[in-house]
């Protein structure tokens, strides 16, 4: 209905208007404080309890524990572990041959070789060098001397032609003097001048053969002297023959033991390696072992602290690393005089050399092993023995609690040999009581 048809109302003139309240303002919420109230509270409430202290509760009847131990009679060994490697104690070092030609500084190289780890026994091949260069050396020498030889031989005999010629020399001299003397016997028939040329011819003929009769001997000594060194020429050229034969000799290497071969480590361009065919070797240069596997011993050093506790002919316990489950009895061999410093960072670690001997022996048993000893360097028998974590020590003198009854009591000890863990008591407690141990 539009506007226009609208009907228009007169208001009623007893009636009037009436009030209408307004709405009632609108309170704003309070929860937010309420829960930062709460978060307040609990936030206390942790601080409290994780800094309060609350006294420790002990349970009525709970024992404490105290760790005891009874004195005993026993025996009581003190040893010193010692490490080190195996070694033998016969062996035969191999090396290159010394040379005695006059290239005596020449290498040699090796053409046969024992195969390393092998048994060999006396007399058997285990090295073999390189000669042959030397042998055609010595056909040369061999030469030589043939010549040197046939060279005397022909001095000789021109020496002989040479003599018999200045000897008939010699006797046509004489027979020319003879006839001068006999001419001047028989010249008393010629003239003073004729006497006189046959004079002067004696005497021409007397000083001719005492000048052949002076060459003689001479010539004798000169044949001598050329003969001489022909043959010491000779005997140079033979001795230098000789010692190349000794050294071609020498080059075969047979073994002068029964034993195992253990090839030595040499160095090959700029690394260490074993030895083997091929190499080459300087004179004297040793290269492998024999050794006899059933005289063993262990090389090893203990530090100079310890030294002293040992002594020649204590018994030790040997052990291998290589093999866990083998194992020998040992006892001290021989104990180093001065200590041997250490290297690089540890230059001023001080130890003492030692050696064991290994008793038995065992095909495992073979050299350069990593061993381990533990030698006996004290025994107490029929000591009393303690734990040595019962001892108090205080003020240098050594104390242990003794249970009587209920209580402990505090008392005064001597000891004598200990070990890491137990320690032997020459007075002040007796076998059976019961010590405190320290914890």
């Amino acid at each position: 209905m539009s506007p226009a048809h609208t009907p228009l109302t007169v208001p009623d003139p007893k009636l009037k208007p009436v009030a209408v309240p307004a709405p009632p303002p609108q309170e704003k919420s309070r929860k937010w404080l309420l829960w930062l109230l709460l978060l307040a509270v609990v936030a206390a409430a942790g601080i409290y309890m994780a800094t309060r202290k609350e006294p420790v509760k002990q349970t009525a009847g709970a024992p404490v524990v105290i760790k005891t131990a009874s004195a005993i009679t026993g025996n009581l060994q003190h040893t010193i572990r010692v490490t080190g490697q195996t070694a033998a104690t016969d062996y035969l070092n191999v090396t290159a041959p010394m040379m005695r030609g006059p290239d005596a500084n020449r290498e040699m190289i090796l053409m046969e070789l024992a195969t390393p780890g092998s048994w060999v026994k006396k007399g058997h091949l285990v090295a073999r060098i390189d000669a042959q260069s030397i042998l055609d050396h010595i056909d040369d020498l061999n030469d030589t001397i043939e010549t040197a030889q046939a060279d005397i031989r022909k001095r000789k005999a021109e020496h002989s032609i040479e003599l018999e010629n200045l000897n008939q020399s010699l006797r046509i001299a004489k027979a020319s003097m003879d006839k001068a003397t006999l001419d001047y016997k028989g010249s008393e028939t010629q003239t003073d001048i004729q006497r006189q040329l046959l004079k002067l011819t004696v005497d021409e003929t007397d000083a001719r053969y005492k000048e052949l009769q002076g060459d003689v001997p001479e010539k004798k000594k000169s044949q001598a002297a050329e003969i001489k060194i022909l043959d010491l020429t000779l005997l140079r050229h033979t001795r230098h023959r000789d010692r190349h034969k000794r050294d071609t000799t020498a080059f075969t290497v047979h073994a002068a033991m029964d034993g195992l071969v253990v090839m030595q480590q040499i160095w090959r361009g700029s690394e260490m390696g074993q030895v083997q065919v091929g190499d080459r070797l300087s004179p004297g240069q040793p290269f492998l072992k024999i050794v006899n596997t059933k005289k063993m011993q262990v090389e090893g050093q203990v530090n100079q602290a310890e030294s002293s506790d040992f002594r020649i002919g204590q018994t030790a316990n040997i052990k291998l690393d290589a093999f866990t489950g083998l194992q020998f009895a040992g006892s001290v061999h021989s104990i180093g005089a001065l200590a041997n410093g250490g290297y690089r960072n540890s230059y001023f670690v001080r130890n003492v050399p030692i050696r064991l001997t290994i008793e038995g022996s065992d095909p495992r048993l073979i050299p350069d092993l990593s061993a381990g000893a533990d030698v006996t360097v004290g025994i107490a028998q029929n000591q009393t023995i303690i734990p040595i974590a019962a001892i108090i020590e205080d003020n240098g003198k050594e104390y242990v609690q003794v249970q009587i009854g209920e209580n402990w009591e505090r008392r005064a000890i001597s000891t004598g040999l200990r070990n890491s863990l137990q320690v032997a008591v020459a007075n002040g407690i007796k076998p059976g009581e019961v010590v405190r141990i320290n914890n």
